[in-house]
């Protein structure tokens, strides 16, 4: 049973430099780590890498927004059908490049996060369904869902609509999870939706597709006994999304059982600092780049913490201190201040929401 525990948890190091040739065409990175042992609280990480700056803010959006899913910075980019809809709860999100939710949670403890994945194929529009262009797909599901179950059966209908920005496709998967614990990964291959959906989905990166790494995974546990963990274990070091992903699972396999929330949202942040992306670290199509951010959600109380890598602080968000409610106004943060640390409802601002 431990065995297998670990290849849930876990690659062989010996998959690294069959695939790395796949990874290096196509670099972008980010990583997915959610924290779900019984009887703590509910916490997840994500890293943020992009070949250039996202240009992110923090958003904090109140429920009864009305949302045209079919416009992509104010522009009609899904014409026949397009997804409408008016948000039922209230959310605090992390935006890319003001053109939609990249990162964040709603004040009911459903939280996501959208990824690379370059094997990515929403496949032919089909009019009958209603359309979603990509970038909205995760403030869709964090607007009217309280559940991932709930986000599942709301999604099932709809059709997620590729889109492009900043010369990017929205190449892109969604994990979501719940303040249950309860997790799923939701990838568009060959044109149809794969759902990967169970609390045991706890680590996402990027390519292959979830469904290959597992096949992988399984192969290597069939065919290789994992040596006991110790400090003289060898683990892949490079920044592709096998090491990635490696490094997350074997090292979020030993977090300690910690004695508050402090301690927890800490553990998580030193998961998330080991797969970053340094500065100064070499990629063969985009050039150099580093990881943006850190952040981490608490789905137990509801709290939103943020680490731009260029401001020394982490700060945070407690969604107890926002007004969510309809009617309220959509405030705005920039995190990229050298004095934004601690917790930082009061620091937020009016806006028109460009999403």
């Amino acid at each position: 049973m431990e065995r297998r525990r670990l290849f849930q948890l876990m690659g062989s190091v010996a998959l690294a430099p069959a695939l790395s040739g796949l990874f290096w065409r196509r670099a972008e990175a980010c990583t997915r780590v959610l924290w779900n042992s019984p009887g703590q609280s509910v916490i997840v990480g994500r890293t943020m890498d992009w070949p250039e700056s996202t240009q992110p803010k923090l958003y904090a959006l109140p429920a009864g927004m009305a949302r045209d899913g079919g416009k992509l910075g104010g522009v009609s980019v899904v014409g026949d059908n397009p997804l409408q809809w008016t948000s039922k709860h209230g959310s605090l999100v992390a935006a890319a490049y003001d053109l939609g939710a990249i990162d964040g949670m709603n004040e009911t403890g459903l939280a996501g996060h959208l990824l690379y994945l370059n094997s990515t194929d929403y496949g032919a529009r089909d009019a009958a369904r209603p359309g979603l262009q990509a970038g909205l797909w995760l403030q869709y599901a964090l607007d009217c869902a309280a559940s991932v179950k709930e986000a599942l059966a709301l999604l099932a209908p709809v059709q997620i609509v590729m889109v492009e920005a900043h010369g990017h496709k929205a190449s892109l998967h969604l994990a979501l999870e719940d303040a249950s614990g309860d997790s799923a990964i939701i990838e568009y291959i060959g044109g149809r939706a794969v759902i990967h959906h169970g609390r045991q989905y706890s680590v996402v990166t990027n390519d292959p597709s979830y469904d290959q790494q597992l096949v992988l995974l399984r192969k290597m546990d069939e065919e290789h006994a994992f040596a006991p963990a110790s400090r003289d274990m060898p683990l892949p070091g490079n920044m592709n999304p096998v090491d990635r992903f490696q490094r997350a699972a074997f090292f979020s396999r030993f977090l300690p059982q910690p004695h508050n929330t402090r301690q927890a949202v800490a553990a998580m942040f030193s998961i998330m600092a080991n797969v970053s992306v340094p500065f100064g670290a070499p990629y063969k199509d985009f050039g150099t780049y580093n990881t943006e951010y850190r952040s981490v959600a608490d789905l137990t109380d509801l709290v939103y913490y943020f680490q731009l890598t260029t401001v020394p602080s982490v700060s945070w968000t407690a969604l107890a201190r926002m007004d969510l409610k309809p009617g309220a106004p959509a405030l705005v943060l920039d995190p990229d201040a050298l004095d934004l640390a601690g917790e930082v409802s009061g620091r937020y601002r009016p806006v028109s929401v460009p999403f």
